[in-house]
């Protein structure tokens, strides 16, 4: 290696310092933008998802509501009632369902322990619903076969509410709450995650049944599902679903409102398809940033050449090889493009380190922002655009340098 070549170069940049910094300011900008707009890409993907994560994705909701469309003999505006049948339809019909999983709105009821009033939604759920809900039991347990074998009044309340009423017990769990002068046992406390968007009380669905609508009556079913992987897949299950239901229930084959379904697969599939098109998105705009900075410093370098026309045709003159100037106008292009792409780099992580411990202190019920940085295989990726993309701005005004007959170079004016 010749390293009196860096020496030349070294001085060659000195020399012309402003057109070297705003050559380099470009190929800055473009990386700065690149990792600016990735790292915002990846921060506004993670806080979607991350909404997801305390709850199961592969999950449908099934409720029943009026009929829109009258058919057969039946009038518009028909009650649709989901009942037991229904669930072992939903079981037997479609290999795909792992489970079904009843619950019922009891309704939003004051509850108290005799001192103190709260007012709360009272679910009536199974166990399986509060795990598929990953309900995060801060202490306690959860209900177990002989609460609903026995219809036992048995209730898991929020940790938060649980201060409130029992602000001077580590725990409230062993204590009594009343709903509607029925007393039911704290069985355990549910820690209040970001997603816990009201206050529930949660007693089981059996005992629910048997105080407050002693019927087969079941207000929403909870499908966990297996093996739909794909958009195409969801849609066609839940079309396939709502049709049998449909005719199950003498409902009108275009009736959409009569029975509701909320496929959260469906929209986690549709959520993270979105977010592949916005990052190829902010390839494009990044990549095209700096192939801009890129034409620059080759248009740059085009220029240097023309300047040193003479000097390289006094070089040929004197025996210098055409490979020898053009190495020393490709390391040129190298070292700028490298030392102000790194610049760019640096600023780029900087400020999308501040940026994410700015946005991830905020806290709140939806992350919208969350870890807002690029990963080390894009720092890679990015150093390895940099050395292509400055062999390259260099190697075209090269060629042209190489090429300069000596005679000519000397008669260059």
């Amino acid at each position: 290696m010749n390293f009196g070549i860096f020496g030349e170069i070294g001085n060659s940049l000195k020399q012309n310092k402003l057109r070297t910094a705003l050559t380099g300011f470009s190929i800055s900008w473009g990386i700065f933008m690149l990792i600016v707009l990735l790292s915002a890409g990846n921060g506004l993907k993670n806080g979607v998802t991350s909404n997801f994560a305390n709850q199961d994705v592969n999950k449908i909701n099934v409720w029943a509501w009026r009929t829109t469309i009258p058919y057969k003999g039946y009038a518009e505006n028909r009650r649709i009632i989901l009942d037991n049948t229904d669930s072992l339809l939903l079981a037997n019909s479609f290999p795909e369902i792992d489970k079904v999983i009843p619950s019922y709105d009891v309704g939003y009821k004051t509850y108290s322990n005799g001192k103190k009033n709260r007012k709360a939604s009272i679910m009536a759920v199974t166990t399986d619903y509060l795990k598929i809900e990953n309900l995060n039991l801060r202490t306690g347990r959860y209900f177990n076969p002989l609460d609903i074998k026995e219809n036992r009044k048995v209730a898991i309340i929020s940790e938060k509410e649980a201060r409130f009423l029992f602000p001077d017990d580590m725990s409230s769990v062993g204590k009594y709450i009343t709903i509607e002068e029925i007393n039911y046992l704290v069985i355990g406390e549910y820690a209040n995650n970001r997603n816990s968007w009201r206050n529930s009380v949660f007693i089981p669905f059996s005992t629910a049944k048997a105080i407050y609508s002693n019927t087969n009556e079941i207000e929403e079913f909870y499908c966990t599902v297996n093996g739909l992987n794909t958009q195409e897949a969801n849609d066609d299950f839940t079309k396939k679903l709502r049709q049998r239901l449909n005719v199950k229930k003498t409902i009108h084959p275009d009736d959409r409102r009569a029975i509701g379904i909320w496929n959260q697969l469906q929209d986690y599939l549709q959520t993270q398809g979105m977010f592949s098109a916005i990052s190829t998105f902010i390839w494009i705009i990044g990549i095209g940033t700096l192939i801009a900075g890129i034409v620059g410093v080759s248009n740059i370098m085009l220029i240097t050449v023309r300047e040193r026309t003479k000097e390289f045709g006094i070089r040929k003159a004197i025996g210098a090889k055409p490979r020898s100037i053009t190495r020393l106008i490709v390391i040129e292009s190298l070292i700028v493009t490298g030392m102000f792409g790194y610049i760019g780099m640096f600023f780029g992580i900087l400020i999308s380190e501040i940026a994410n411990k700015l946005l991830n202190s905020g806290g709140g019920d939806m992350v919208v922002f969350k870890d807002a940085t690029v990963d080390l295989n894009i720092i890679i990726a990015a150093t390895i655009v940099l050395i292509i993309a400055g062999v390259l701005a260099g190697y075209f005004p090269a060629r042209k340098a190489a090429k300069i007959k000596p005679i000519e170079a000397l008669r260059y004016e």
